[in-house]
């Protein structure tokens, strides 16, 4: 060898050891402590991980038989626009929502009527907005 690679070897050496014990200062301390090790894919909200997001809910038989009742009923009124008949109705747990845009306030109120006829009252969000007026 000769003398230039002599002193090259202990040089790179220090410097790989430095850049490597610097990568472990680099990683959170508490991120590690505070995962579960009975879960390992389990995060808590500090590890920017996110949580794996819960099942979608399926309605229920009966959420759809009174999702489909009420969409019958919006159908069979004439005086509600297209605008209105296209309102999304969903049922969830005998909850319904009412999402979409009615040409009136009164078209509105109508829509909303007719879901709480099925629904009951309290039962019903209403969230239909009002279209923009010509």
């Amino acid at each position: 060898m000769t003398k230039a690679t002599k002193g090259f070897r202990p040089i790179a050496a220090a410097v790989c050891a430095v850049a490597l014990g610097g990568m472990f200062v680099l990683i959170p301390q508490g991120a590690a402590a505070s995962q579960d090790p009975q879960r390992p894919d389990s995060y808590n909200s500090a590890s920017g991980v996110p949580a794996e997001k819960p099942a979608k809910a399926t309605p229920t038989p009966a959420d759809r038989t009174m999702s489909e009742k009420i969409r019958k009923k919006i159908a069979a009124d004439k005086s509600i626009s297209s605008e209105g008949r296209r309102v999304k109705v969903t049922t969830q747990s005998g909850k319904v929502t009412l999402a979409g845009s009615a040409q009136s306030e009164a078209e509105r109120t109508s829509i909303f009527t007719k879901a709480a006829d099925v629904a009951g009252g309290t039962n019903v969000v209403n969230n239909i907005t009002v279209s923009a007026q010509n």
